[in-house]
């Protein structure tokens, strides 16, 4: 090699040593050491240097971090140890139990000492270094098999495709598993969206969303243009001696990588755990990124090896998750939707807001009663919320914004959808709609009588029952049972395959149970465990039609109001030939009974989160099916809630009442239990 080329390899290497050297200063000890324009000529410098000489480039260069060719997919990568989710908490008494759990475990009531940092809501990642190269990049996936994302990555310039070694630390180990979260800066997500909107594309709901969406981009030079930023905080297999969590993000910041170290409490009682976590909830909206909770983790390595972990969850790291978020908005106008059951329900129509990444245009307001104790009026500035992140509700309407102009809402008399005078009931505060034609009420009918819980035809949503309405095709359920290849053409946007798999969705749903035909029947009162129940009693149809009210509230969970709604439904000749016209179509009841009592049976059930075994509503299912009751809300009746991830605020009220809460693996073994 000759002498010039020996210079112009030893400049490169200067070069990329001095860029490695100041990006560290400037993302991970965010305390750089020249101007931007000093480093963008070092920069170009390199780039020029390594386009002359492409023959001298390297992966691990500063250089390659932007450029690569687009993926056509992502390939896999298995994790080598599983990056698990974490176990959530919502309360001062979640934590101390997790405290309690620990002390139990290791069966020492010595304090534990903990760490306490912010819970990043971006996207979890793993980088693996070899050598102290960058080799792979992943997404948590499924928590043992990610997709491969490095090339993506690479683009991040928060993180290092190299790790840095410094005289009197210790080397990076071989190989290093690092895992943290990628994330995008509040400003940045806005200045996106605002460039996405001007270009005519859809704006993300969220900075995670944003995150996630630019790190899964197949062009890497798409995801280079995205603001992404990468907090590390802990690691996958690793050979590093180091008593403690905080000792090892610290020799994570030295070779290299970035930690959000100011914010990375030690504390040594619970106490102060708990203390920390709701300091960090009060200036959540000091952080120019999104946070939405605090991690805490047994500070001693030595304790998390022993403690191992769960199914989903290590034992020694648990979430505390913030409240959900209220935001204010304003109530563009109210109005009233008919239900299947002829219940009218006022509806505001909001300025739309985000809460909780979600973007909310309409909250519910139950009733005029609420409106009332509300003094909501349309117009309002209001208080908004997604009440256990998931249904938004008006909380209150802030009066002294009020102008003058605002206007008060009286539920009609007469029903919006048909025109029929509507009803109020004794001791009811609902107000319904008598007439059974109402259009509004025979397409909520149609559409409960097809959902998952009833006849189960997938396919059959709202705009195909509107169009097959609108068209004459079909005037009540039976109808269904008669529609041809033909008529689903007509409708639009069906095409031969759809149709094709619509027809023989319908025709599946023939061969059903007794429990989910009574459910599908929509009878006043009856959900799927009264369905449930009165399957497993009765075995048929025939009986059950013959049933009187003593007979009815004989049956454990069957009250006098039920009971009540039965028998009417059962003396209507119109009911009665409704079913008739039904079976006639070639519909197949089979009646499931439980062969012996159980710890379900007679049980009310409560779900909160997501389970990874199965979906929830194939859980209800086989609660009901085996003779146990499944409730939306925790109240004093609730003998359990199952909790999956993000069980969300019904947690906190079964603690409080004193409900015994199940975690999935809880659950399926008591479902293992019944059948031992």
């Amino acid at each position: 090699m000759s002498e010039e080329m020996n210079e112009l390899v030893r400049e490169i290497e200067v070069l990329r040593e001095k860029i490695r050297y100041h990006n560290h200063r400037y993302y991970a000890l965010d305390d750089p050491e020249i101007s931007d324009a000093e480093y963008d000529r070092l920069f170009k410098r390199l780039l020029e240097l390594e386009r002359q000489h492409p023959e001298l480039t390297t992966p691990a260069s500063p250089t390659q971090k932007v450029g690569a060719r687009p993926q056509v997919t992502f390939s896999e990568v298995k994790h080598r140890l599983p990056m698990l989710s974490l176990e959530n908490s919502f309360s001062d008494q979640d934590i101390r139990d997790f405290d309690m759990r620990i002390k139990r475990f290791l069966g020492d009531d010595s304090p534990v000492q903990y760490t306490v940092e912010p819970k990043i809501d971006g996207l979890a990642v793993e980088l693996v270094y070899e050598n102290g190269v960058l080799t792979v990049a992943s997404t948590r996936g499924d928590g043992y098999v990610g997709e491969n994302v490095t090339q993506n990555i690479r683009t991040i310039m928060t993180i290092p495709l190299t790790l840095t070694q410094k005289k009197n630390t210790l080397p990076p180990p071989d190989p290093l598993e690092v895992r943290g979260e990628v994330y995008m800066d509040l400003e940045a997500f806005e200045n996106l969206n605002r460039e996405r909107v001007d270009k005519g594309l859809q704006p993300f709901a969220n900075p995670r969303n944003a995150a996630a969406g630019s790190l899964r981009q197949l062009d890497p030079r798409v995801t280079a243009k995205r603001p992404l930023n990468m907090f590390c905080y802990g690691v996958g297999t690793m050979n590093a001696s180091c008593e403690t969590h905080h000792e090892l993000m610290i020799l994570l910041q030295q070779w290299g990588l970035r930690v959000n170290r100011p914010y990375i409490r030690i504390c040594d009682t619970i106490t102060d755990v708990i203390d920390y976590c709701r300091h960090l909830e009060e200036v959540r909206a000091q952080f120019f990124y999104e946070i939405d909770g605090a991690v805490i983790k047994v500070n001693r390595l030595a304790l998390q090896t022993r403690l191992g972990q769960k199914t989903r969850s290590p034992r020694w790291s648990m979430a505390y998750k913030f409240k959900a978020t209220q935001e204010t908005t304003v109530i563009v106008k109210i109005d009233v939707q008919v239900g299947r059951t002829g219940a009218l329900t006022p509806v505001a129509h909001l300025k739309p807001v985000e809460l909780s990444g979600v973007l909310v245009r309409r909250a519910t307001l139950h009733n005029q009663e609420e409106i009332e104790k509300k003094d909501i009026c349309e117009g309002d500035t209001v208080i908004v919320q997604r009440a256990g992140d998931v249904i938004p509700e008006v909380v209150k309407a802030i009066k002294s914004m009020r102008t003058g102009r605002e206007k008060r809402f009286v539920m009609p008399s007469e029903c919006p959808a048909c025109g029929s005078d509507i009803l109020k009931r004794e001791g009811e505060v609902v107000l319904r709609c008598p007439n059974p034609n109402c259009p509004a009420q025979v397409k909520g009918s149609l559409k409960h009588f097809v959902s998952k819980g009833a006849m189960n035809i997938d396919g059959l949503g709202d705009k195909i029952i509107a169009q097959l309405l609108k068209k004459g095709l079909i005037r009540e359920e039976a109808d269904l049972y008669d529609l041809g290849f033909d008529d689903l053409l007509t409708l639009d946007k069906i095409k031969d395959k759809s149709a094709t798999n619509l027809l023989r969705a319908i025709d599946g749903s023939k061969k059903t149970t007794l429990a989910r035909f009574l459910y599908a029947l929509g009878i006043r009162h009856v959900g799927e465990y009264v369905a449930t129940l009165l399957a497993n009693h009765f075995g048929d149809i025939e009986r059950l039609g013959r049933a009187t009210e003593e007979e009815l509230t004989g049956i454990d969970g069957i009250g006098p109001q039920i009971a009540e709604s039965i028998v009417t439904y059962f003396e209507d000749a119109h009911n009665r030939d409704h079913i008739s016209r039904l079976l006639q179509t070639g519909i197949e009841l089979e009646a499931i009974s439980s062969s012996s009592p159980s710890p379900v049976a007679g049980k009310t059930f409560v779900m909160s989160g997501t389970l990874s075994s199965m979906k929830r509503s194939e859980a209800k299912e086989i609660v009901t099916q085996r003779g146990g009751r499944i409730a939306s809300s925790v109240g004093s009746s609730t003998d359990y809630l199952v909790v999956g991830d993000s069980p969300g605020s019904k947690l906190r009220k079964a603690r409080d009442l004193g409900v015994i809460i199940l975690n999935e693996d809880e659950f399926l073994k008591l479902l293992v239990e019944e059948h031992g």
